[in-house]
């Protein structure tokens, strides 16, 4: 995918055409997780011929989204929530709402029935450290002296990590590992416990905390948070990828201790899912 400053694009008419600018933000790209349930009844009623050619239909969709500047996963989803998932990133809101459009007509009018969705957005976190705040840890923490050069290497270290990291965050590339997570959660208002009235610092001091456990589960579990503030129902959708879900149980566990997450934090449904090749995914979901 692109990481470019978006072009603009003139707007154009040509008979019943138009083409619109696009929606891109500033930094980051646009996330929607997607499920549907397969009316099973309504699949039945095809002919094989018709099957063979909503299957192929489908998966030329999937490659065309794909080779289209955007990422898109699939996934067979494994309790009745839902029967099957995608997750797709792309940059310009048009493409993601022409992708989400198309993907739901893709096996047939009446086949795929939206069960759930949730739209999001790449972002930063406001509580990653700076560099200001790190260089003063090596200060205060290490006894290294301001400006010298073992200070100044270790800053400058720091600096080519972060860089790395917000890129990661801003426009990651997801894996292909097998198991799949996705729950959006939000912070509490209420009137004992409510997040927002905290001071900065505060808050601060809790995340970084709470982002010591996820990082103790590095290489076992990948994490995407997104942020959905007036987007969607809840403030964050949070995306895990792991080789088996005693890692995705033990993560979600192990941090709802946590004192960010034991009072301050809601979260919403979990929808759990098995990353699987077009081929497979058929085939599990009986098509």
């Amino acid at each position: 995918m692109s990481h470019d400053p978006p072009t603009q694009l003139s707007v154009v008419k040509d008979d019943d055409t138009l083409q619109t600018e696009p929606v891109i933000p500033h930094e980051g790209w646009h996330v929607l997780h997607l499920f549907y349930k397969i009316e099973q009844t309504q699949w039945d009623l095809y002919s094989d011929e018709e099957k063979l050619e909503a299957k192929t239909a489908l998966t030329q969709l999937v490659q065309d989204i794909r080779s289209d500047d955007a990422q898109l996963l699939t996934f067979s989803m494994v309790t009745p929530k839902a029967d099957l998932g995608f997750m797709l990133l792309t940059a310009d809101l048009h493409k993601a709402n022409e992708f989400e459009k198309r993907l739901t007509r893709s096996l047939g009018a009446d086949v795929l029935t939206p069960t759930y969705s949730y739209l999001s957005m790449t972002e930063l976190s406001e509580y990653t450290t700076t560099e200001e705040q790190y260089g003063q840890t090596l200060v205060d923490d290490d006894g290294m002296v301001a400006g010298s050069p073992e200070h100044t290497e270790k800053i400058e270290e720091f600096r080519k990590r972060m860089a790395k990291y917000n890129q990661d965050r801003l426009y990651p590339n997801m894996p292909d590992w097998q198991v799949f997570c996705f729950y959006p959660m939000g912070k509490r208002r209420g009137e004992q416990d409510n997040w927002y009235d905290m001071e900065y610092e505060d808050r601060r001091k809790l995340m970084l905390g709470h982002a010591r456990v996820g990082r103790t589960y590095a290489g076992r579990v990948r994490q995407l948070i997104t942020g959905s503030t007036g987007l969607d129902e809840m403030e964050w959708g949070v995306t895990l990828f792991a080789h088996n879900t005693q890692e995705i149980k033990s993560i979600v566990y192990e941090m709802r201790f946590d004192k960010v997450s034991s009072r301050y934090a809601d979260f919403g449904d979990f929808y759990i899912g098995l990353q699987l090749p077009l081929n497979e995914l058929f085939s599990r979901l009986g098509l």
